[in-house]
């Protein structure tokens, strides 16, 4: 008997992972559950980078972190791991790659540090992503032009110009462009450079940061270093700053649902974490 190929995703495992027990083929309810159940079981977070750990994008690696260890990923490893689930259930999908806009000053032109996924079913093209931080899609959505299309959450929409695409989301009562993309299909060798750039660029938010966010049935969980927030659907924000490891342990944990690695460098990272907070503090009390 052969022995099993390492590049084959272990569905089973996956779904357990995420708490899927529905039906197992290429159809708009199919991708809509399983999309909704990742992005509630498995976290945004840069724990990799911020330790100074690799982040290794082959299909064996993305399964022992996200799946049989716990763990979460950015973009290039939650997304790496939904596109093979995906084809494994028979559906037809496209690797795309985005340049982010979010958070950043308008004109300025960024690298195209974001993967999301094109998923075909029965010739209606969707966009499915769900690796963007505190913004992920809840749901995908059809690649249409400027149409409001609802999801669990905030509604989403793409304005089309010419052959780009513009991802927005109406957050803060106003829409809010998150990144711009073609459908230009991307391969393995695109992502690993902007994988690697992103999680060793001295400059990264990545490498400097602790970035995590979850998604829940009724809000949206995100930490930026000791800060970090619940954003209710019913439009509440709560805000909480964490002053201890202890509780950004705790947070990591319930919250976020993560897995923490049983390693010294995380604890130390996470005092470091706070104690620069504490500066900050302190710098903005004495000016």
């Amino acid at each position: 008997m052969p022995a099993p190929s390492t590049n084959a995703i272990d569905l089973d495992a996956y779904l357990q992972r995420i708490g899927y027990e529905g039906e197992r083929i290429a159809s708009l309810p199919t991708l809509e559950a399983i999309h909704a159940c990742h992005t509630r079981a498995i976290a945004f977070e840069n724990l990799s980078p911020l330790l100074g750990q690799p982040v290794v994008l082959d299909l064996p690696s993305l399964q022992q972190k996200l799946v049989n260890a716990g763990r979460g990923g950015y973009c290039f490893e939650q997304n790496g791991l939904f596109r093979p689930v995906l084809v494994a259930l028979g559906f037809q999908v496209t690797s795309l790659a985005a340049r982010v806009l979010w958070g950043v000053p308008k004109g300025v032109i960024t690298p195209r540090s974001h993967m999301l996924l094109l998923v075909h079913i029965d010739d209606e093209p969707y966009i499915a992503d769900v690796g963007f931080g505190g913004l992920t899609l809840a749901t995908p959505i059809r690649l249409i032009h400027k149409i409001a299309q609802s999801t669990s959450h905030e509604p989403f929409r793409l304005i089309q110009t010419e052959d780009t695409y513009v991802m927005q989301t109406y957050f803060a009562q106003t829409w809010q462009s998150l990144y711009q993309f073609d459908l230009q299909p991307q391969h393995p060798s695109d992502y690993e450079v902007s994988n690697w750039y992103v999680s060793t660029y001295p400059k990264s938010p990545f490498v400097n940061s602790l970035i995590a966010s979850r998604l829940e049935v009724n809000c949206r969980y995100t930490l930026r270093d000791n800060r970090f927030t619940t954003h209710s659907l019913n439009g509440a924000t709560e805000h909480r700053v964490l002053t201890t490891a202890k509780e950004l342990c705790l947070v990591l944990t319930h919250e976020f649902r993560l897995t923490l690695p049983d390693h010294p460098a995380v604890e130390n990272a996470l005092h470091r974490l706070i104690k620069s907070a504490d500066s900050a503090i302190a710098e903005i009390a004495e000016s």
